[in-house]
């Protein structure tokens, strides 16, 4: 089982200061497009990466899934805004699309609930030591079961947004 290393990663978005809100642009109120992401302190050994971006304060059973992006090549070292791996399933150029909890691949913004108070979108990154053994159709529990025993180390930045 590999060992997780969390100090020698870090994840940030020069769209939003960790822990502030996310801008309306990146929200389902504004362009819906994913922030810029930008990370550094990748372990030389990770294999690829992968995002996982969940609401965690959504009013449902588990976290709501924003984007699930899996098979990033471990030399990329940003997202810029609006990335997509073209809405396709597979493009092994930039990775796996994932599906989110819409039922649909790719991004989808923040969009909680009016009154709800303020949501953390927390967006994850992870190193792994081996290439995933992935196809098709991948979802967060998928994901993680497929990251079972790969994580290298891992690197999170939270942003917030409301709706009044």
């Amino acid at each position: 089982m590999a060992q997780t290393v969390t100090k020698t990663m870090n994840v940030q978005s020069p769209a939003f200061p960790a822990g502030q809100p996310i801008p309306r642009k990146y929200t389902e109120d504004g362009d819906n497009l994913s922030p810029p992401l930008a990370w550094s302190g990748v372990p030389e050994q990770a294999k690829e990466l992968a995002l996982v971006v969940d609401d965690p304060d959504a009013p449902t059973p588990q976290p709501w899934v924003h984007w699930i992006l899996a098979k990033i090549p471990p030399e990329m070292s940003a997202l810029g805004e609006g990335f997509s791996c073209g809405r396709k399933y597979h493009s092994p150029a930039c990775g796996i699309d994932g599906i989110n909890s819409w039922g649909s691949p790719g991004f989808r913004g923040p969009a909680p609930p009016r009154g709800h108070g303020t949501h953390h979108y927390h967006f994850r990154l992870y190193a792994l030591s081996e290439p995933l053994n992935v196809t098709g159709q991948l979802d967060k529990k998928a994901l993680l079961a497929a990251m079972q025993g790969k994580i290298l180390a891992h690197a999170e930045v939270v942003g917030t947004y409301e709706r009044k």
